[in-house]
């Protein structure tokens, strides 16, 4: 048996093969899980539908256990409720929810932070860490809600839901910038989200990563920070996109029974260094 045999659930932000998102979603469905998933809407005048495309290359590969493709613009609360309708009468109850989702435009990346646009900022928050309120706002009538016995012992788990966040929320990452404090706000998101619907049992958690080589990474400069990783972390290398989606799998399964309004890091270490630790010998060398 797999570990998410007969368990059923959202993936959201999906952008292409890349993403870490689809890297947990492979994981849940190699292990029995059913998905169902959205895209980033097409322009109407864009014949091939890229956006669509680039999903719709990763989930033909599973035709059995991808059981929908939808369009989903956060931005629009009738967007949101239609996925939630299509979830409700694919799956009925939803055992794990993934938001993987994010903006800024390239201009207000590319600025100083103080130099952020107005309308920019707006935009930044309201898709990158709102939306996860959002979602889960819609979602809570169909995420799947714990069952206790009378001691307050779990007899069945509740449903999981996980967001994608970055250590430039919690540290000065330059470069990183108003992605930064979108993220911020997302970690405190998730985490009066996690009390909100910790009352039915269901757990609200993020999982940081280190950099990888994503659409959004790549807009970050997720180059130059692999390389830093690489030589200030305590293992001495990157992670892989199979670790993360690893990770992310068993935090959205019932292995993580016990775990809400956590931020998991999974970024060799990196994250626990007070110094530069091995590139400072390096430094001294040079």
């Amino acid at each position: 048996m797999g570990m998410f045999d007969g368990k059923r659930g959202l993936i959201l932000g999906v952008a292409n093969d890349r993403s870490i998102a689809w890297h947990i979603a492979k994981v849940i469905m190699d292990e029995g899980g059913l998905c169902g998933f959205s895209h980033l809407p097409d322009k109407p005048d864009d014949e091939r539908k890229k956006n669509r495309m680039r999903v719709a290359k990763c989930t033909a590969d599973y035709p059995q256990a991808a059981k929908f493709l939808v369009p989903l613009d956060v931005q629009k609360d009738a967007d949101i409720a239609a996925v939630m309708d299509q979830a409700r009468q694919e799956f009925g109850q939803l055992d794990f929810l993934l938001h993987s989702i994010a903006f800024a435009t390239l201009d207000d990346l590319n600025r100083d932070t103080v130099a952020t646009s107005r309308e920019g900022f707006k935009l930044a928050m309201e898709i990158s860490a709102y939306s996860l309120l959002a979602v889960c706002n819609a979602a809570k009538d169909i995420l799947k809600p714990a069952v206790l016995n009378d001691k307050r012992d779990v007899v069945e788990s509740g449903a999981s839901v996980l967001t994608l966040t970055y250590f430039g929320g919690e540290r000065i990452v330059p470069g990183y910038n108003v992605m930064g404090i979108c993220k911020a706000a997302l970690d405190s998101c998730m985490k009066y989200a996690a009390f909100d619907l910790g009352a039915k049992g269901i757990r609200v958690n993020a999982l940081s990563a280190g950099p990888l080589k994503t659409l959004a990474g790549s807009a970050a400069g997720v180059g130059e920070m692999q390389g830093l990783y690489e030589q200030m972390s305590p293992l001495g290398r990157n992670v892989t996109h199979d670790e993360v989606g690893r990770v992310g799998a068993c935090l959205l399964s019932t292995m993580s029974e016990g775990i809400t309004a956590e931020i998991m890091h999974v970024d060799g270490g990196y994250n626990a260094m007070g110094s530069p630790g091995r590139l400072l010998d390096q430094m001294k060398k040079k």
